[in-house]
C-alpha cells in the first residue's frame, strides 16, 4: 500500500478570505505533490455548479473558486472553470452568484461541457462525457459539502457526477434509478476516466438537514483535500459525524474493496477527523428514490429547452 495515495488534508478555514484559503491551498500543494508541477499545464477547476435557480449555498462559493484558482496560476497554470449545470449555464451560474465577479481580474476562463464522448464504464452502461474534462492535464474537483435527499451527503465523488453531458444525467437517474447501489456503482466507474485528479473541498459553509438545493447553512470552517476522493469522502463522512454505512456511495465503494473506502487505511498529516467533531451537521434521516417522477423528468426536460431558448 503506498500511504500517499490515501493522505487526506484537512484543515481550519473560518472564513473564505482569499489570502487564508491560498495559504490553505498551499499546503495542500506541499503535501500532496503539487507545488512544482504544474507550469504550462492546463487546470480544469470541477466546482458544484448545480443550478442558476437555487440559493448560492448550493454552489460552490465563488471566492472559494477565486483563491483556489490564484494558487494555480501563481504556480505557471493555465486555469479553466467548468461544469454541466443541471439547468442553466457555467456562465449563468457564475454571473448569478457573484462567482464571475470574484473571478474578476484572473486570467481564468469559464467554460460550459458541451462537447459529448461516449464512453462505456467498467460496468457496462455507457454514457456521455464532456470532452473537456477528459482533455486538461490536471482535473482538480472544488465540491461544496452538502446534505443530499437522495444520496445522503454529496462531497468529493458525487461531484464527478458532473461531467457527464446534460439531459444524460436525467437520463441516467431514469434508466438506472432503480436501486440507489446501481446508481452508486456508475458515479464509481466515472472515477477512472480522469486518471490525474485532486479533490479540495469547500467546508467553510455548508448545506445540511435537506439538500442539495433546499437545506440550511451550517458554519463547518473546514477545507479538506486529497487526490483519492474516495479517501476523501470517508474521511469527511467521519468528520461530519455520519455513520459510513448510511451513504450509498461509500457502500458502494466498500464493497468492491476500493482504495480509501478503509478509514483505517487513511493518512493524516495535519487535522484529523475528531477535531471537527460537535459540528451538528445533520443529514437527512431517510433517502428518496433515485428514479425521478416521470412527471419531473418531464417538466426538468422543457425547463431545459426553455432555459437554453432564453439564454
Amino acid at each position: 500500500m503506498n500511504d500517499a495515495l490515501h493522505q487526506v488534508v484537512l484543515q481550519r478555514c473560518t472564513s473564505y478570505d482569499p489570502l487564508t484559503i491560498a495559504a490553505c491551498t498551499d499546503k495542500i500543494g506541499e503535501h500532496l505533490g503539487l507545488s512544482g508541477s504544474l507550469h504550462g499545464k492546463v487546470v480544469l477547476l470541477k466546482p458544484n455548479f448545480i443550478s442558476s435557480h437555487g440559493p448560492a449555498l448550493a454552489c460552490t462559493d465563488g471566492r472559494f473558486i477565486a483563491a483556489v484558482a490564484g494558487w494555480f496560476l501563481d504556480q505557471g497554470a493555465r486555469v479553466l472553470v467548468g461544469d454541466s449545470p443541471a439547468f442553466g449555464s457555467a456562465q449563468k451560474v457564475c454571473r448569478t452568484f457573484g462567482i464571475a465577479e470574484a473571478l474578476c481580474g484572473l486570467q481564468v476562463k469559464v467554460i460550459n461541457f458541451t462537447t459529448p464522448v461516449q464512453r462505456r464504464l467498467a460496468g457496462g452502461v455507457s454514457v456521455s462525457i464532456a470532452r473537456e474534462a477528459l482533455e486538461c492535464d490536471l482535473f482538480v474537483g472544488l465540491p461544496k459539502i452538502k446534505a443530499h435527499n437522495q444520496m445522503l451527503v454529496t462531497m468529493a465523488v458525487k461531484n464527478m457526477f458532473g461531467i457527464v453531458k446534460g439531459v444524460n444525467k436525467a437520463m441516467l437517474h431514469m434508466v438506472h434509478g432503480d436501486s440507489h447501489a446501481e446508481f452508486s456503482e456508475i458515479i464509481l466507474d466515472l472515477l477512472t476516466l480522469l486518471p490525474h485528479q485532486i479533490h479540495l473541498v469547500d467546508g467553510i459553509e455548508v448545506m445540511h438537514g435537506s439538500g442539495p438545493l433546499d437545506g440550511s447553512p451550517l458554519m463547518l470552517g473546514c477545507i479538506a483535500a486529497a487526490r483519492n476522493p474516495v479517501a476523501l469522502d470517508t474521511a469527511l463522512l467521519e468528520l461530519l459525524e455520519l455513520d459510513r454505512t448510511r451513504s450509498p456511495l461509500w457502500q458502494a465503494a466498500a464493497k468492491r474493496g476500493m482504495a480509501g473506502s478503509n478509514a483505517a487505511r487513511l493518512d493524516y498529516p495535519l487535522l484529523v477527523p475528531r477535531d471537527f467533531y460537535g459540528s451538528g451537521f445533520l443529514a437527512p434521516y431517510k433517502l428518496q428514490a433515485i428514479r425521478f417522477n416521470p412527471w419531473r423528468f418531464v417538466r426538468g426536460l422543457v425547463k431545459r429547452v426553455a432555459i437554453k431558448i432564453a439564454g
